[in-house]
């Protein structure tokens, strides 16, 4: 490409280089995906044929599993008030926060999927949405948000 001295080069316009290179929406899909987990956990999570009964985040029929998404209940309302916070340590917080509810949603996705007597349960698609949830909620606590350009914005005006 031939470019004029003096004149940066325009990015690609991809929906993913932008998110990837400007991660000033990181808090806010994150605290979008916090709401995700937490409406999934009311919907029917898997099915038990010989019981004929559905299993929720919140419970069920069958009190053999309890409240698995209980412990996302705890620790949402913590993710989001961190992503809230525009502080180094409020990142690192969130971000050790962030893979304690991905690996406890991992477990109730291993937990609750697993086969049982040779009676596999039907895995419905809130599971897998609760699962998702979890998973970008981390990568979004991961992800850095621009907090040098904010800084610097506050540093202009004084």
């Amino acid at each position: 490409m031939n470019y004029v001295k003096g004149q940066k080069a325009k990015p690609k316009s991809n929906i993913f280089a932008a998110l990837l290179f400007k991660m000033k929406y990181s808090a806010h899909i994150g605290i979008l995906f916090c709401g995700i987990l937490i409406f999934t956990a009311y919907y029917p999570w898997i099915y038990i044929d010989s019981l004929q009964a559905e299993v929720r985040g919140v419970g069920g029929a069958i009190k053999v599993f309890g409240k698995p998404a209980l412990m996302n209940f705890y620790l949402t309302p913590l993710l989001v008030l961190l992503f809230l916070i525009p502080k180094l340590w409020a990142k690192k917080m969130n971000s050790f926060i962030g893979a304690i509810n991905f690996a406890w949603a991992l477990r109730n996705i291993l937990l609750l999927s697993t086969c049982r007597n040779g009676e596999c349960p039907q895995q419905k698609t809130a599971l897998y949405i609760y699962f998702l949830a979890a998973f970008v909620i981390m990568v979004m606590a991961v992800l850095p948000n621009d907090f040098q350009s904010q800084r610097s914005k506050v540093k202009s005006y004084n």
